[in-house]
């Protein structure tokens, strides 16, 4: 009966220092949860501050007649093909073959 005891003593520490961990795990990741809620907020507001420049721009750019600097459509300007080197002709010393 003692050495069941002393086996029910040892599986509750185990539990109990289980328990903790899980304990410290779920805080920490309560801690993270809030930090990112809070960036989300944070981001909404940058993203609602950033469509009401928008608007006021656009409204201003309208109110003087100004062009619309981006309609959404992109266009790329084609690449530039770099220059082909012109291969010298290089005189055939003695003893090499010319293959033409």
């Amino acid at each position: 009966m003692k050495k069941e005891l002393e086996d029910t003593q040892v599986a509750l520490e185990a539990s109990h220092k289980v328990i903790a961990g899980l304990t410290e795990i779920s805080l920490s990741m309560s801690k993270k949860i809030e930090k990112m809620k809070a960036q989300h907020l944070i981001t909404e507001a940058l993203v609602d501050e950033k469509d009401s420049l928008l608007q006021t721009i656009q409204g201003l750019q309208k109110a003087n007649n100004a062009p619309v600097p981006f309609d959404g459509d992109w266009e790329e300007e084609p690449e530039e093909e770099p220059e082909e080197e012109e291969i010298e002709d290089i005189p055939l010393g003695e003893g090499e073959i010319d293959d033409e």
